[in-house]
């Protein structure tokens, strides 16, 4: 790896080698600064041999080798590290602000007995954070996803996700489409929102979802339906019964007003024949 001085003067660093875990289900990793611990499982900084100082001349760069030693009798699957560099001059590794250092993450895979397993475990169309059947518009449609990485190695699915209306797309967009895609370490969860368009009038529609994953390119197929019902529809209908039942009681009135009438003259008929 290359670290870059960008100052105007030579600085030492002192590189350091630490564990990480998943720090959220968002991707951001928890670095283990304590030089003495180590990931419960998955470490890869066991495997790291110590790093000396480093001087960089002024605008300049150099060049750190880390060299990863890994046991004949590892088990198989994803181990991960980090070298963070940091001014020389701090005693304590522990002690660095990570605002003060920069970290290279470092994801190791140990062939063997490899297990590629992950479960979607949330997949839900919310928007301003909440889930309806229905919706009055489109706006803010947010498509969440949650995977479980239930396996001994970090994955990174991708694929694809569509809005359909009715039988018609109306919107695609790739999911996780990157040079370097986001990965979801072993025994941790992570989650992404996905923005949705096309979905701008009244309807029912379909997100349909595909990702991929691993090496033997395992596919998770998934699927959600709603409705797009705009306040102006709700305000017709409403009107619309209004006006039939305003109709029907019309109706009735007349036909009750016409029976009474009826019934009134042939009383009065009946008055005058005596």
């Amino acid at each position: 790896m290359t670290v870059s001085n960008l100052t105007e003067e030579a600085i030492e660093i002192r590189p350091t080698t630490n564990d990480f875990i998943a720090g959220d289900e968002n991707g951001t990793p928890a670095l283990i600064l304590d030089e003495n611990e180590f990931a419960p499982t998955h470490s890869l900084k066991r495997f790291m041999a110590p790093l000396e100082n480093v001087t960089i001349p002024a605008g300049e760069a150099a060049k750190v080798e880390v060299l990863i030693e890994v046991p004949a009798d590892a088990q198989a699957g994803g181990y991960f590290g980090a070298v963070r560099f940091a001014p020389a001059g701090t005693e304590d590794g522990s002690q660095v602000n990570l605002n003060a250092s920069v970290a290279s993450l470092i994801l190791l895979t140990v062939p063997g007995d490899i297990v590629e397993k992950l479960q979607l475990t949330d997949f839900n169309i919310t928007q301003d954070g909440t889930t309806k059947p229905f919706y009055y518009d489109g706006k803010d449609m947010i498509a969440g996803v949650r995977f479980e990485n239930t396996g001994n190695l970090q994955l990174a699915p991708f694929g694809k996700v569509s809005v359909l209306r009715g039988n018609d797309v109306v919107y695609d967009v790739d999911f996780n489409d990157k040079e370097i895609k986001d990965m979801i370490l072993p025994d941790s969860a992570r989650k992404w929102d996905v923005p949705l368009k096309g979905i701008d009038r009244f309807g029912k529609y379909t997100v349909m979802s595909t990702f991929t994953y691993g090496t033997q390119n395992q596919t998770i197929e998934v699927s959600k339906t709603f409705w797009v019902i705009p306040m102006s529809f709700i305000l017709a209908a409403i009107a619309g019964v209004l006006l039939v039942v305003g109709i029907i009681a019309l109706v009735v009135w007349l036909v009750m007003r016409k029976r009474k009438n009826h019934q009134a003259r042939k009383s009065h008929t009946r008055g005058v024949g005596r």
